[in-house]
């Protein structure tokens, strides 16, 4: 692992798959003109509003965003990472899918969602994920990046669970992917204090892209794309226009914070 800068990048995408494609294409390059080598987008990146129509369309926006990964990593020589997108899976659902592919446009992780958005929210909006998504049943996995550290995939609503961390964490995590389309309600109370717990207590950077202002009539989303030390401390944030959140993650930091607050080797229960 060397010194690197990482962006997580904020969207604003809608039931459009050539409108999200081409605004996550200028964001990528926005990325890569300060410097980004590693750089996330977030959950439904090609696809956000309609969940009808995303799984009408799920085979076409599956390919096509699969596909604009790769070249977009090719084009831009950066390690990209598609924050979540539908997979069929052949049963009337879909995966709800992260993907993370090289400079070469080779695919090196791929994780599908386990832990599905099904709340009634105080606000009157409800979400059930499991009406279109399937859960994933495999734990995320862990790529090791000889230059980026190890590097450990979630999304979204997978935050409220530590244990899928602290599982990524004994597994060796540096760093940790969190890209989401977290709601606007739930969001200003619970995603920067979610996303610098993780950090803190797994002692690891948190990288997380995000959706962000209103998709649909009724949907919107929080915003607030963030890079986070292990620390804890806030590095980088956009608020709530699309942007790109830009921070240098730094292998002496880590093991700075990991030699001072040495909590992952005092563990009594595992």
């Amino acid at each position: 692992m060397r010194s690197y800068l990482a962006a997580a990048v904020q969207m604003n995408s809608v039931p459009d798959l050539d409108k999200n494609l081409a605004q996550a294409e200028d964001l990528i390059d926005l990325a890569v003109r300060q410097g980004a080598e590693l750089i996330g987008l977030p959950e439904n990146f090609s696809f956000l509003g309609d969940e009808d129509a995303k799984l009408a369309q799920a085979e076409a926006i599956a390919q096509g965003s699969e596909k604009f990964l790769k070249t977009m990593a090719q084009r831009y020589q950066v390690t990209l990472l598609g924050g979540g997108f539908p997979v069929p899976t052949g049963t009337g659902k879909v995966y709800n899918t992260a993907l993370l592919v090289d400079p070469s446009g080779s695919e090196l992780a791929r994780y599908e969602k386990v832990h599905l958005f099904d709340v009634n929210l105080p606000d009157g909006n409800t979400y059930q994920e499991s009406s279109i998504v399937l859960a994933g049943t495999q734990l995320p996995p862990i790529y090791p990046s000889k230059d980026f550290g190890n590097l450990g995939l979630s999304v979204c609503y997978d935050v409220r669970f530590p244990e899928l961390y602290r599982h990524l964490a004994q597994m060796g995590a540096e760093v940790l992917f969190v890209p989401a389309a977290f709601t606007a309600y739930t969001g200003k109370d619970h995603w920067q204090v979610l996303l610098q717990a993780r950090a803190i207590e797994n002692t690891c950077y948190v990288i997380a892209p995000a959706q962000t202002g209103k998709h649909n009539a009724r949907r919107q989303s929080h915003g607030h794309a963030a890079i986070i030390d292990p620390w804890g401390l806030i590095l980088a944030e956009v608020e709530e226009k699309p942007g790109v959140a830009i921070a240098s993650i730094e292998p002496s930091r880590l093991a700075q914070v990991r030699r001072q607050m040495p909590s992952l080797q005092h563990r009594v229960f595992i």
